[in-house]
Formats: structure tokens, sequence, C-alpha cells
């Protein structure tokens, strides 16, 4: 059996499904956004979708990954399989200025429904709790983990200021930086100095002329962590730390290259050592999967939104969803739930609690539901997603989303 568009007995009982939860939905988007949790610690938002998980009859496993905020809920076994990504961690001082809790909602939703009509014939459904999206890269570990390894498709929706078909979602790392000089007195004995500031200063300037040559959507932006502890001892300990971005994962191995360049050459003139290491878990470019999209977006339609390919030129972040869809298919759609503005701004998070907000979480949640009913239920749709899929590498998507 398969599900389209335009035969969509199966979609139509699953918006229907969608709509009965509407208020609960709603209530649990609610509850998140009045309860902010951050990075590796959303014990609360944890307890509360993996608890309304195990009441419909999903297998719960917690502390997924290594990560006690982390959980998968399995409804059915084996294959076909698809994923449906909950992402549930707010900003510090923001709140939920991402709109999460709409994310951890319309999977919610979705997984709910999906069991309610398809039962556990159609094959396995995995609501998968991604914490610490906002740069702590729960899904780079639970991917590490193995956790998509037998999935066919990765689902999930973001909330936002436009209404697209995919993310234009880079590439991006973080890099300490740390020069090693000498401490000496800046008047007394001044010649015996290895000044490691003056070092530090030297690589911003190395790397704003870099800047200025970086191929579209390359990008580096730096702060000073450490530089010194009296202004009349000459820094010995100096340290940066660095954010890097690019369109591609090629192209910021080779950003990558260039900074470790740049700062080897800025010792050496400067008589320092210098220590270059990675700070945080790296974030893939994503790579969409234009099948699923297409489908996400035929799906939306009946909700009456329209979603358009991205504006050219626009980056807006990056996300570790990036490292689920280099293992599997993947979507990542934008749905507008303001039109002003910017996400990670109060003005956003107050929006994540909107009328409008409210309406794009239901119709988000049934579109989810509706895809991932034709990843299950559809051999051709999964074979064409799989073929897109391998062929798809460094022309995925680009560049926003998390650690945005």
């Amino acid at each position: 059996m398969s599900l389209s568009v335009e035969d969509d007995v199966v979609g139509a009982r699953l918006r229907a499904d969608v709509a009965q939860r509407a208020d609960a939905l709603w209530e649990v988007a609610l509850a998140l956004h009045e309860d902010p949790e951050y990075a590796f610690a959303e014990h609360r938002a944890a307890a509360r979708l993996s608890g309304e998980l195990d009441k419909a009859g999903f297998v719960v496993e917690h502390g997924v990954a290594g990560m006690s905020t982390a959980f998968t809920a399995r409804s059915g076994r084996g294959r076909p399989a698809v994923a449906l990504l909950l992402e549930y961690d707010a900003l510090p001082g923001l709140g939920h200025a991402c709109g999460h809790n709409l994310i951890a909602a319309a999977g919610l939703g979705a997984a709910l429904a999906l069991r309610s009509v398809l039962g556990e014939t159609a094959g396995c459904v995995l609501a998968v709790g991604t914490p610490a999206e906002e740069g702590g890269g729960g899904k780079v570990l639970e991917a590490e983990a193995g956790v998509f390894d037998d999935v066919d498709a990765a689902l999930m929706f973001h909330p936002g200021v436009y209404s697209w078909t995919r993310a234009p979602l880079t590439a991006q790392v973080q890099y300490r930086v740390a020069f090693h000089g000498r401490a000496a007195h800046p008047t007394g004995n001044p010649t015996e100095g290895i000044d490691a500031l003056a070092a530090l200063i030297e690589l911003f300037n190395v790397l704003t002329s870099l800047g200025r040559r970086l191929p579209e959507a390359s990008h580096i932006q730096g702060i000073i962590t450490r530089g010194g502890t009296a202004t009349n001892i000459v820094p010995e300990y100096a340290e940066g730390r660095f954010g890097l971005r690019a369109a591609t994962n090629s192209a910021l191995d080779a950003l990558v290259a260039q900074v470790r360049a740049a700062a080897d050459g800025v010792a050496l003139a400067t008589g320092t050592r210098v220590e270059t290491e990675r700070a945080t878990l790296r974030y893939d470019h994503f790579n969409d999967s234009d099948v699923l999209s297409e489908r996400f977006a035929a799906h939306l339609a009946h909700a009456g939104i329209d979603l358009t390919p991205p504006r050219p030129g626009i980056q807006l972040g990056s996300s570790d969803i990036g490292n689920v869809s280099t293992r599997v298919p993947a979507i990542h759609p934008f749905v507008a739930i303001t039109d002003e503005g910017s996400d990670h701004t109060p003005e956003f998070a107050a929006a994540a609690a909107s009328p409008r907000a409210r309406a794009v979480l239901v119709a988000s949640a049934g579109a989810l539901a509706c895809t991932a009913a034709d990843v299950l239920m559809d051999a051709s749709l999964r074979e064409r997603a799989w073929a897109r899929h391998g062929g798809g590498g460094e022309s995925g998507g680009g560049g926003g989303g998390g650690d945005r």
C-alpha cells in the first residue's frame, strides 16, 4: 500500500488524529515554553515527552548515547523505520527563542498519531529525544552511538521567520588556540618577555585578512578567553576561541587547515608556542532529502501553508541535524511562526507561544505524520530517497537551526 497526496485516505486519518490532540499538544508546547531547560539538563522536558510516549505504548529507553536527558521511544520493530526528532533545549537568558518547544510537541504528536492510526504493522516508528542542539550536539552523539543506523529517514521541522522546504545549514566547529610565551616586567626587563597576548592579537589580524577572501558562507568569529593577569606583567599565556563555519564539510576542513597554518605562522614569527585544538563537537552541513522535503511540503499544503525553496545566498546557521543527514535521508523544513526579525531574540520566544505557533504546530505535526507514513508504506519512495541520499554528498543544503 502506498500513501500519496492524490490518494490520501491514511493521511486524512493522521491529520484528524493530530487535530483531536491539538489541545494536548499545545499544552505540552506551552509547558516546555514556560519551563525552559538548557543543554544536557532538560530533565523535566525529557521526562514529560517520554512519559507521554510510554503511556501510548511506546517502548522507551532512557540515557541514550550516555546522555541522561536523551531517550528513544519505539513502536514496532525492524524495517522500514522512520525517526521523528524531538528537540527541547532552550537558550540561556532567552528561553525557547528558537522554538524547540514546538519541535518537541510536533514530533510527539506525529509519533502518537502514527501509532494510533497505523499500529505496529507498517514498520517501526522511533521518536528520538535529542538534547543540547544549541551548541551541545546531542544528535552528533546519538548518531555516533548508532541510534540512526537502522532508520530509513529522519524527520523534523523547525519554526522560523521563513517557510522554506529545506534548511540552508552550514558545517560548524569551534577551536581553541592558545599561545605560550614568557612573563617579564614590561619596563624592568622587557627584552626577556615573550608576549603571548600580542601573538593572539596578531592571529586575529591575520584571520581578519583571511576573512576578506573566504568563499561564500565561510566565516571565522573569535573571542579572547584569556589575555593576561595584570598590566605590569608581559602575558605568558593567552587563549582565544574561534567559531568556524563553511557551506560544506570539505570547505570546513579547508578552513580549519587555514586557521591552523595561520596560528603556526604567528607562533613562528613571535617566538611563542601554540596549541590548536578542537573545542566542540563538529556539526556537519545539512544534506537535504529533496524527495522527502517535497512530500512534506505537499502534505503541509493541506493546512494552507505553502513552502518555497530557500532564498539564494542566505545561510541561517548550523545544527546537529547535519550529522544525522550524512547517515540517513533527512528533512528540516522551516515553517514561519512570525514574519519579522529573527530567531534567538525575545520577540521570537514570544512568537513560540502565540496563536500562530499553535496553528503551525498542529499543521506540522500532521505533515510529519503523513510524511513518516509515506516512508513506511511506500517502498519506491524509500528507494528514491536512499538513491538521492547516496548521490547527495557535498551538494546538500548548505547551512540554520541549531547552534545558530
